[in-house]
């Protein structure tokens, strides 16, 4: 049975301990004079700056860059305030066109493991390729779900890739090697701990 193409970005699963991902996150801001779109599970970056509270500033993330974690959660006011603003409770997708500041909550530990759709074109990973780093690539999100994948033209031992590839995700029985294969991996290039070499 084929692998379907539903992208997502990256979902958090489990900790590298083995134990499941608790639902920990840290909330960021988003300025409104901040370019991009933003969708749940797209990959963001620090942009340098904060918040008039000192809540630290993110932007989209670009292949390559130092990647803080995905997008898990949006919507609230600033540290300390409500945890839900309810002026974007129907909020889904932030658009790259913005009239006010956003806030997003992000999965920042280095230790998660996450879930990543492989993308459909090229020639697909494969067993062999387990170990190596990798880059992810953005798509147009679904309206709610980001749209970025995991790319198979750069897998290497290179350590400022992107992701750890891992190997396949277990959670569906069905998840096999080929084009959109769902892949487990660990942010290899993140903002808080060096990249090391791919095996």
């Amino acid at each position: 049975m084929a692998n379907s193409n539903t992208p997502f970005g990256l979902a958090p699963v489990e900790y590298l301990s083995g134990a499941p991902w608790n639902g920990q996150v840290r909330r960021y801001y988003i300025p409104s004079s901040d370019g991009n779109a933003f969708a749940i599970g797209d990959p963001v970056v620090i942009a340098g700056g904060a918040d008039a509270k000192g809540i630290a500033s993110v932007t989209l993330a670009t292949p390559g860059s130092a990647i803080l974690g995905p997008i898990v959660g949006m919507g609230g006011l600033q540290y300390g305030g409500p945890s839900v603003d309810p002026t974007n409770l129907n909020t889904t997708v932030i658009p790259a066109t913005k009239t006010k500041d956003y806030y997003v909550l992000v999965a920042d530990d280095p230790n998660i493991i996450f879930e990543v759709q492989e993308i459909g074109t090229g020639t697909a990973l494969t067993a062999a390729e387990v170990g190596l780093n990798a880059n992810l690539v953005a798509a147009t999100n679904s309206g709610y779900l980001s749209g970025w994948v995991l790319t198979n033209t750069t897998e290497a031992g290179t350590a400022t890739l992107d992701v750890k590839l891992l190997g396949l995700s277990q959670r569906n029985p069905n998840n096999a090697f080929g084009a959109y294969a769902k892949w487990n991996v660990l942010i290899n290039n993140h903002v808080y701990r060096p990249g090391s070499t791919g095996l």
